[in-house]
C-alpha cells in the first residue's frame, strides 16, 4: 500500500516542489503548496498578499493564522479527499498541531512525512540558480541564508515531531530528480 496523505519536509531548495509535482501526477492527488498560494495572493494584490509580501521578501515566515487559513481552505476542497501532497506546510510545530486538528475533524490523518536531507551549500547554489531562471526576488543569498536559519530554528523540529508519531521517513535529497524520486517512492510504502 502507498501512503497518499503526504507531507514533504525539507529546507528551502531541497526539491520538495519538484517531487510534490511528480507525486501529485503519479497518484492523481493535488499538490498543496502554501508558498505557491501565498505568491499568487501577492501577485494578485489581495489583502493576504499585501500582508504576506514584506515578510516573504525578508525571508520570514508568514504568521500561522494566515498560513493555516490558506491550507484549511485548500484541504477542504473535494479533490483532496482521497489524498494530497503538502509542500511547504506545516512549517512549525504549531502549524503541525493545527493540521492534525484539521485532519482529525475530517476523520483523516497524515500517513507519511518524508524529510529530505540536502547539503546547505547545494541549497544555496540551487536557489541562486532558481532566482536567475524564474526571476524570483525572494531568492538572493542574504534571504536564502535567513530562510535556512529560520528553517533550522522553526521547521527542523518537525522531524522529531513526526518521528514520535511514527510516520517519518528520512531520505537523501541529493542526486538526480529521478534518484530522489525513487527514494521517496520507497519511503511511501506502508
Amino acid at each position: 500500500m502507498i501512503a497518499k496523505r503526504l507531507l514533504l519536509l525539507g529546507p528551502p531548495g531541497a526539491g520538495k516542489g519538484t517531487q510534490a509535482t511528480r507525486l501529485a501526477e503519479r497518484y492523481g492527488i493535488p499538490q498543496i503548496s502554501t508558498g505557491d498560494m501565498l505568491r499568487a495572493a501577492v501577485a494578485a494584490g489581495t489583502e493576504l498578499g499585501r500582508r504576506a509580501r514584506a515578510l516573504m521578501e525578508r525571508g520570514e515566515l508568514v504568521p500561522d493564522d494566515l498560513v493555516i487559513g490558506v491550507a484549511a481552505a485548500r484541504l477542504a476542497q473535494d479533490d483532496a479527499a482521497e489524498g494530497f501532497v503538502l509542500d511547504g506546510f506545516p512549517r512549525t510545530v504549531a502549524q503541525a498541531e493545527a493540521l492534525r486538528s484539521l485532519l482529525d475533524r475530517s476523520g483523516l490523518q497524515l500517513e507519511r512525512c518524508v524529510a529530505m536531507a540536502v547539503d546547505e551549500g547545494a541549497i544555496v547554489r540551487r536557489l541562486l540558480l532558481r532566482a536567475r531562471v524564474e526571476g524570483r526576488k525572494d531568492d538572493n543569498e542574504a534571504t536564502i541564508r535567513e530562510r535556512m536559519r529560520v528553517y533550522r530554528e522553526q521547521t527542523a523540529p518537525l522531524i522529531a515531531y513526526y518521528r514520535t508519531q511514527g510516520i517519518l521517513a528520512e531520505v537523501d535529497g541529493m542526486g538526480s530528480v529521478d534518484e530522489v524520486a525513487r527514494r521517496i517512492e520507497e519511503a511511501l510504502k506502508t
